[in-house]
């Protein structure tokens, strides 16, 4: 009998697959101790490539992503490089520009518009001489030896130019030099040049104000943006007045002169120049002026109409004919003995070439007496005479929208004597601005109010608030006698057919550094007003050391000098404001402003007694020497100024 057949699932003969032939236990593999420190140290190389590539690929994707915003998403503006600032600080956001400035009509007289400046970080400057030669053939109002200076150190930033062309930002970005950048900046424009210079005043290379409006006003028109500052200045007016005072000052060979024109019930400046000026556009050529030019008043900076002070002369006379009239010490048929010097101690007061006679109210004025008008001023008293002064505005710094306004320099109450009442009842002894005379004289025309002056722009009509400083009466008397003087006084230059214009003439000497008068050296000025039977403007005209010429007789007085300038704005100002001429009725307006040189007295009045005013009694001050050198103006006092006038 065969065997069994074998099993197909049995292992073969003789052969064992992890099993023991003689025993069924199961046996562990055993791996060494090295190998398992190897397969640890791959583990955590492992673990630390999948952390790196995770965190790589993070990184990745933020960039990725930013990126797709800049250009995709939203794209970014166009950073410009210039726009890194002294610190390498990222650029400020640019604001719009500094508010403009207008005159009254709208004309532009400062405004601020966008630049692109070149600036440099030296840092990166290889070779600052090359650099600079480079540049300066391109722009050729560069220095270089001053460039090479600001490309050379270790500072990150320098300006090289302010405003730069669009054609020489192109000539720049072509030399392609590594550290050269541009920053869009602002830059002010004066598009008026010379119109308002010292009214406006400009502003430094920041932007920040420096002198007049756009200092006085600088936080308005750098927070204000947007926002337009109006001012009262009529810019055709500015130019009449400035040619028609500097034609005076070439005709008289003077050193300066000023004019102002102010609404007198507005208080309103509509025009007001200084000489020498200065134009805007060109800043760098005003700082160049000669050390000393200050105290020769030859400084373009100089503003005569708000910062010189002077001394007014016989324009001051108006005044002490106002005073006078509406304290009741006089009317206009009374009189003062103009025959005889008055003497003071050992000072005389004379006039020059005086009609050594009585005279009337409209006489004094019209013959612009020293005489009469120190008597006029002494029946009043230095207590009075001092208060009225001071109530009339000329013993403090007027309210104007400027910081460069003087302090008039006036007797302390403790120091104003009788000397001081005489001298300054002809305008000598105190000293004030022209815009101080032109404030005064308005207040006396425009029926009595005194009202601040003003730079600011009023709705058409307005009458500005003030204080009244005499009576309307007094100021109606006032208009006629300053007719007069034009029609038949020193001011007759002054007249222009139809316009009806009445002021007074003024000439004083200028005073030196020891206090003394200066020979042949003085200040000619006309003040007045137009129409005068209802006056709407005043006008003061000023021309400072004026010279005989040939056609003036050896005089260069405020009547040869003064008033033709005045009578000359006059004339071109009035049909720019819409006052036409009022020939038609001009023999009947006339009529109703005429004076006579000696009014009767009204009947049924009392006398009075003219020419009565006591003498002042001497005093033991000690005024500078009276003289009265040969040619000098008709305005001319005999009896200099006090050394003691000092400011108050």
């Amino acid at each position: 009998m065969s065997p069994n057949p074998p099993n197909p699932d049995a292992l073969p003969a003789g052969r064992t697959i992890g099993h023991s032939a003689v025993s069924s236990r199961t046996e562990l593999v055993r791996i060494g101790q090295p190998e398992l420190v190897r397969r640890a140290v791959m583990e955590r190389t492992r673990s630390r490539l999948l952390i790196a590539a995770g965190g790589f690929a993070l990184l990745f994707g933020v960039v990725a992503a930013r990126l797709a915003d800049a250009t995709l998403i939203s794209p970014a503006e166009p950073k410009r490089l210039a726009a890194m600032v002294r610190q390498n600080a990222p650029p400020a956001e640019h604001l719009p520009g500094r508010g403009a400035i207008t005159d009254r009509n709208g004309e532009l007289l400062a405004v601020t518009l966008p630049i692109t400046a070149l600036y440099a970080n030296p840092s990166e400057i290889r070779e600052p001489e090359d650099v600079a030669r480079r540049l300066v053939r391109v722009l050729p109002q560069l220095d270089a030896t001053r460039v090479a200076a600001r490309l050379t150190g270790e500072r990150q930033f320098a300006y090289l130019a302010r405003a730069l062309t669009p054609r020489e930002q192109q000539a720049v970005n072509s030399l392609g030099i590594p550290g050269l950048y541009f920053e869009q900046a602002e830059r002010r424009i004066y598009p008026q040049g010379r119109a308002a210079a010292h009214i406006l005043g400009g502003v430094d290379v920041d932007g920040n104000g420096t002198a007049g409006v756009e200092r006085y006003f600088d936080e308005r028109l750098r927070l204000r943006r947007g926002e337009d500052l109006r001012l009262s200045l009529d810019v055709r007016v500015q130019l009449a007045l400035r040619d028609a005072v500097q034609y005076a000052i070439t005709d008289y060979n003077g050193i300066g002169g000023a004019g102002i024109l102010m609404d007198v019930q507005s208080g309103e400046v509509v025009g007001m120049i200084s000489l020498p000026d200065f134009d805007l556009a060109e800043p760098a050529r005003v700082d160049a002026v000669a050390p000393g030019a200050d105290e020769q008043g030859m400084n373009p900076r100089f503003n005569r109409a708000t910062v010189g002070v002077y001394e007014p002369g016989s324009t001051f006379k108006l005044l002490t004919a106002a005073m006078a009239l509406d304290l009741g010490t006089m009317n206009v048929w009374n009189g003062y003995d103009a025959s005889r010097p008055i003497r003071y101690g050992r000072f005389t007061i004379n006039d020059y070439r005086g009609k050594n006679r009585w005279l009337a109210l409209p006489e004094i004025l019209a013959y612009s007496s020293n005489l009469a008008s120190a008597h006029m001023a002494a029946a009043v008293g230095p207590q009075r005479h001092r208060e009225f002064m001071v109530r009339m505005g000329m013993g403090s710094r007027l309210a104007v929208e400027l910081p460069e306004v003087a302090v008039p320099l006036i007797p302390r109450a403790n120091a104003w004597r009788d000397i001081n009442t005489l001298t300054i009842g002809f305008g000598h002894g105190i000293s004030v601005s022209p815009l101080h005379v032109i404030t005064g004289v308005a207040a006396v025309v425009n029926g009595g109010i005194l009202r601040q002056p003003t730079l600011m722009a009023q709705a058409p009509g307005t009458a500005a608030e003030g204080t009244r400083v005499i009576s309307e009466g007094t100021s109606a008397t006032m208009r006629r006698l300053m007719r007069l003087v034009v029609t038949e006084g020193s001011g007759r230059s002054a007249e222009v057919p139809g316009y009806f214009v009445g002021g007074k003439t003024g000439t004083a000497q200028k005073i030196g550094p020891n206090g003394r008068y200066l020979q042949n050296r003085r200040i000619t000025a006309f003040v007045g007003a137009f129409p005068m039977q209802a006056p709407r403007y005043a006008l003061y005209v000023m021309v400072d050391e004026p010279k005989p010429n040939a056609r003036s007789h050896g005089f260069a007085t405020a009547g040869w000098v003064a008033a033709p300038a005045a009578g000359e704005i006059v004339r071109r100002v009035a049909p720019i404001l819409g006052m036409a001429p009022e020939t038609d009725r001009a023999p009947e307006i006339q009529a109703g402003l005429a004076i006579a040189m000696q009014p009767g007295r009204p009947r049924g009045n009392a006398p009075a007694r003219a020419g009565s005013a006591p003498r002042p009694a001497p005093a033991a001050a000690s005024p500078t020497r009276a003289a009265v050198p040969p040619g000098q103006a008709a305005q001319r006092p005999a009896l200099l100024r006090e050394a003691s006038i000092a400011p108050q």
